[in-house]
């Protein structure tokens, strides 16, 4: 979808116009006619201008017929221009509608770009793969022209547009079918990363053996898919030196469970277990695009999880980059494996005083927030704060969970440095818990467990069912509130 700002509403055929809650609409584009038209039909639907509500009257105009949409954005406190401009893009996205004129009077320049990138990002669509959509299915609205938006509105938008690539990307990632998205095609996706100025390093099988990333390679070991690390360097500062903040991601690009394995129903949903890294891979887009005065590092660990011959077994040992040993009790516990020889990496190689990571990684994480949050687990209150505060902001939400000693007495082993897994009770805090020991003193550090974050059942505010693309926002607010200069 083209978005368009002009200081004149176009002669279009359908028009909206955003109504606060509480206002009467602005219609002095109207005649008389179509003014008492309007007004009336509104009554009728009981249109007050909440956040979101639409009404569509269809009006005179010359010998044809014009389309008047009022679309509240609520008031006071409540007002929501994200989730106005997600719901005109929902609803006429597929109505045959091929351009609407926006009238956004009285919005400020950072409302009109929530508008505009709301029905931008509603509207993506992944359909690369339906050969037979019904004609009445295929997208129709290709243009929104966005009038009446004050002075600033074109630099707001044109970080709003970096941010909307970047979910954009982190989308496309999640959604591609496993047979397409595997660790070597992971990479070549973020190729293009280089022409914005990202400098891309990428670890093979064999780079990785000789630094002995032996938690991470167990995981890979019974998939033909060999694994990969790519690390994603951002510097906007013009000064060299090591990232104010890693953003590190868990990738395993299927997730069979390897030898523990998934029960069959369902688990075609485990193309996106990779979710952890396509948000890191899309937040440095959007740093990258918005040329985001900061130096951050985005490193991401993929894999695939397979059932093989040489999978990894439960009851092996396996000695990780930092030289703890692990115990594997259960190779569907492996995110875990695979993101604590890349926080090892990262640490090593760029020296980060804050680290934050993401990953689908428990599905106690969904069992005790369904879809409303992400969990978050930190070693540093001002990181946390930082981080509840962007979730706040952009949507993103979060809510913390405790770290103690208490539970991780519940992850020692008896033959080895720690075990991957604890009892069932609380088994999202022990698999941060377990992460933590890969925390080298004095770096803060947050775990994000988004496992039930990543892809909708139902659609919501900016997205459809599908991928959500959930990270991007929170991690590109979290840089600019805290590392960019």
């Amino acid at each position: 979808m083209k978005i368009e700002f002009q200081n004149e509403l176009p002669d279009l055929t359908t028009i909206a116009i955003a109504v606060p809650k509480g206002a009467a609409p602005s219609l002095g584009r109207l005649d008389d006619a179509g003014k008492a038209l309007v007004t009336a039909a509104a009554k009728a639907a009981r249109f007050e201008g909440e956040a979101g509500s639409i009404a569509e009257i269809f009006v005179p105009k010359g010998d044809d017929v014009g389309r008047v949409i009022l679309i509240g954005t609520g008031e006071g406190e409540g007002v929501d221009y994200e989730k106005a401009g997600g719901a005109l893009a929902a609803r006429y996205e597929t109505a045959g509608v091929e351009a609407i004129g926006v009238d956004l009077s009285g919005a400020d320049a950072a409302g009109a770009a929530r508008f505009a990138g709301a029905a931008a990002q509603r509207g993506w669509r992944f359909d690369i793969y339906r050969t037979k959509l019904p004609e009445k299915a295929k997208p129709t609205l290709q243009r929104l022209v966005i009038a009446g938006a004050p002075g600033g509105t074109d630099a707001e938008w044109a970080e709003t547009k970096a941010l909307t690539e970047g979910l954009e990307l982190t989308r496309t990632l999640v959604a591609e079918p496993p047979n397409i998205l595997y660790p070597e095609t992971f990479v070549e996706r973020c190729q293009h990363l280089e022409e914005l100025g990202v400098k891309l390093t990428i670890l093979d099988e064999a780079a990785m053996r000789d630094l002995g990333m032996g938690a991470l390679l167990g995981v890979s070991q019974g998939s033909v898919r060999e694994a990969r690390l790519l690390a994603m360097h951002w510097n906007g500062t013009g000064v060299d030196g090591d990232p104010a903040i890693a953003l590190v991601g868990k990738g395993v690009t299927f997730d069979t469970g390897g030898i523990s394995l998934k029960p069959g129903p369902g688990m075609e949903d485990m193309k996106w277990d990779m979710g952890g890294a396509g948000a890191v891979a899309g937040a440095m887009k959007a740093l990258a695009l918005r040329k985001a005065k900061a130096n951050v590092i985005g490193v991401v660990g993929l894999v695939e999880n397979m059932p093989d011959g040489n999978a990894q077994r439960p009851g092996d040992v396996v000695t990780s980059m930092s030289g703890q040993t692990i115990e594997i009790l259960n190779t569907d516990a492996e995110g875990r494996l695979v993101l604590c020889d890349v926080l090892t990496w990262v640490q090593r190689n760029y020296r980060p005083k804050r680290i934050v990571d993401l990953a689908t990684l428990t599905g106690a994480m969904i069992i005790a927030l369904g879809n409303e949050h992400g969990g978050l687990f930190a070693n540093d209150d001002a990181l946390a704060d930082a981080l509840l505060a962007a979730g706040r902001e952009t949507g993103d939400k979060l809510w913390r969970f405790p770290l103690s000693p208490a539970y991780d007495k519940l992850i020692d082993s008896p033959i080895a440095d720690v075990k991957n897994v604890g009892p069932r009770g609380a088994g999202s805090i022990t698999a941060a818990q377990f992460l933590q020991r890969f925390v080298d003193e004095g770096v803060a550090w947050a775990h994000l467990d988004i496992a039930g974050m990543v892809w909708a059942d139902k659609p919501g505010a900016t997205h459809d069912k599908g991928a959500t693309g959930f990270g991007v926002r929170v991690l590109d607010r979290l840089v600019r509130d805290t590392v960019e200069n």
